[in-house]
């Protein structure tokens, strides 16, 4: 069972409160998110598009305007090369769209996830040369493809490169650290040295959004028009799990009204095939719903497909297109359970289960769903895991980590084992021979300085906060939070000793349990928990015995009082409020 540890940042929250007009309660939240001083507090609740940086301020964005400019006025071909998953589909249709709009003579490439692999490749170079390519532009690629892009320069091609990954770079002995930028005629990139632009944790379709509004300016365009793309912007952002701090809350908060509004064919339809109303997407539906389908296309498909979605000029093109990544996204859906209980049953079954590190080896997995089911098994057992498939050339792999545990610094201590290996400390990707496979797992596991804690997983809550305190205002000023996401979750609240006076099991697959609960205080409410209510009833039948469970079932009082973690919501139905909570941890 998770350890539950209560954040207990410091503040003068009385002050803070007063000062912002919001509840202590916000105030500390707020707190929790690293967001201090006067200034950060006003932007995070307040801020607006004012409170975006300058493009300008971006090291070579004016180079790449002025040579995009001259290629479009010289009529001059220029190709977008990008990537396959959201973040890269965004940003061609971003930079695609917008240079259309400016009259160029434009078109683009994804690569094949299985055949090409991640970014521009000599295979995309050569065919671009054959077929008269004056100007490569990358989006979601490009900074880490040096020798390919040197072969473009050789090939008389200029080369725009926008990206946000890190820079490649090689360490010296005495810890200086040597860049590797490839050769380039304008490079647009946050986190190269040298980039005076303050904010670096942009995404590929947020970095082309900069280049467009930069673009467009120059061409004596209103600054109105280039928001048009504010809302792939956003859908690129929460799609990568970018942080939802500073420049990108903003990009997301009003990003996701522009999408609440959309005038895209595409977007309308994913949404309508998901059964979501415009007005009501939020940046959940982006990160777990219309995400994924956009995904499943370059995973699955081709991601030609999403993009032929967004580029959709009707309505029925649209659908139709939005229905085929609908149906991709159920087929990856399934095959994805279907590896989580693989992996589920391989563990369960051998001497995996001993190991800290785990290395998970299911040869028949589509190797573009390794990645999510490392992270499902990850969340199960909270432990580092590398899931590995059969690949052309020896065996695939990605890796999901744990906070305690660098993925990219343990694979570097036994680098001889890889034809291939690249990452950072949450994730990780990498190709080695067969027999390598249980030689990788023996020396992860016996290099690795991970103890029993950095094992046990850990729920952080927000406020320790009774029931009792739960009021519409309170819910309806957590809004001012939103959008959630990574570096700005969803609060988490804890109250103790909650009497369970009735429960009931619901829903097709009876993974909704509803409650009617009661605080220490004396305040009653609708609890409702999503997920594995077998467990649930388990827990709660051998820790106050079959007798009282049945009891609580049938509507009687059986003296069940247990801690939970929630998330407090309105509940309309029928046109009547009621105050519920969201159960996400007991115990």
């Amino acid at each position: 069972m998770e350890k539950w540890v209560v954040s207990a940042k410091k503040a003068d929250f009385k002050k803070i409160s007063e000062q912002f007009g919001i509840d202590q309660v916000t105030a500390r939240i707020i707190r929790n998110r690293e967001v201090i001083g006067e200034e950060a507090i006003e932007e995070y609740l307040h801020g607006s598009l004012a409170h975006l940086h300058d493009p300008k301020t971006m090291k070579d964005m004016e180079k790449a305007v002025s040579i995009l400019q001259e290629k479009i006025q010289r009529r001059a071909k220029i190709r977008i090369i990008g990537d396959y998953d959201i973040d890269g589909v965004q940003s061609v249709y971003i930079l695609y769209s917008a240079l259309r709009e400016c009259k160029a003579r434009v078109d683009y490439a994804i690569p094949d996830r299985m055949k090409d692999g991640y970014g521009v490749n000599e295979r995309l170079v050569r065919q671009a040369a054959f077929e008269g390519v004056d100007t490569i532009l990358t989006c979601d690629n490009g900074i880490a493809a040096e020798a390919e892009l040197a072969l473009a320069k050789e090939l008389g091609i200029t080369v725009i490169i926008t990206d946000h990954h890190e820079i490649p770079y090689e360490q010296k002995e005495n810890g200086e650290k040597i860049f590797h930028i490839p050769p380039a005629d304008a490079v647009v990139n946050p986190k190269q040295p040298g980039c005076p632009y303050p904010f670096k944790e942009l995404c590929g379709g947020a970095v082309s959004f900069k280049l467009v509004q930069a673009l467009f300016e120059s061409m004596g365009f209103p600054p109105e028009r280039a928001l048009t793309y504010l809302e792939n912007a956003a859908f690129a952002t929460v799609g990568d799990v970018m942080p939802l701090t500073g420049e990108n809350r903003i990009l997301v908060k009003e990003g996701l009204k522009a999408l609440n509004q959309t005038k895209n064919y595409g977007m309308r339809a994913l949404a309508a095939r998901n059964q979501i109303e415009l007005g009501k997407i939020k940046a959940y539906h982006i990160g777990f719903v219309l995400g994924p389908c956009l995904n499943a296309s370059g995973r699955l498909d081709t991601a030609y497909r999403a993009l032929k979605m967004l580029l959709a000029e009707d309505e029925s093109a649209a659908a139709e297109y939005a229905g085929d990544l609908y149906d991709l996204n159920v087929s990856r859906k399934e095959m994805t359970e279907q590896g989580v209980k693989q992996a589920v049953k391989l563990v369960e079954e051998t001497s995996l289960k001993e190991d800290k590190v785990l290395v998970i080896y299911l040869p028949d997995c589509h190797e573009s769903l390794a990645g999510i089911i490392a992270g499902r098994i990850r969340e199960r057992y909270h432990r580092p895991v590398f899931l590995l498939t059969s690949g052309e050339d020896g065996v695939k792999g990605s890796g999901r980590s744990i906070e305690s545990y660098s993925m990219y610094e343990e694979m570097s201590k036994c680098k001889e084992l890889f034809t291939r290996f690249g990452g950072h400390p949450m994730a990780a990707g990498l190709s080695l021979p067969r027999e390598h496979v249980e030689l990788f797992r023996r020396q992860l596991n016996e290099n690795t300085a991970l103890t029993s804690e950095d094992l046990q997983g850990k729920i952080v809550i927000d406020v320790p906060m009774p029931l009792d305190y739960i009021s519409k205002p309170l819910i309806e000023e957590l809004n001012l939070l939103e959008p959630f996401g990574k570096s700005n979750e969803k609060p988490v609240f804890a109250d103790k000793n909650i009497h369970i006076l009735s429960l009931q099991v619901f829903g097709k697959n009876k993974n909704v349990c509803r409650m009617q609960v009661q605080s220490q205080g004396g305040t009653r409410m609708n609890a409702v928990y999503f997920g594995d209510t077998e467990g649930f009833l388990d827990f709660l039948a051998q820790k106050f015995g079959n007798s009282a469970l049945e009891q609580a079932m049938s509507g009687k009082d059986s003296g069940i009082r247990v801690s939970f973690i929630y998330y407090p919501e309105i509940n309309g139905y029928n046109g009547r409020e009621s105050l519920q909570i969201i159960v996400k941890n007991y115990c």
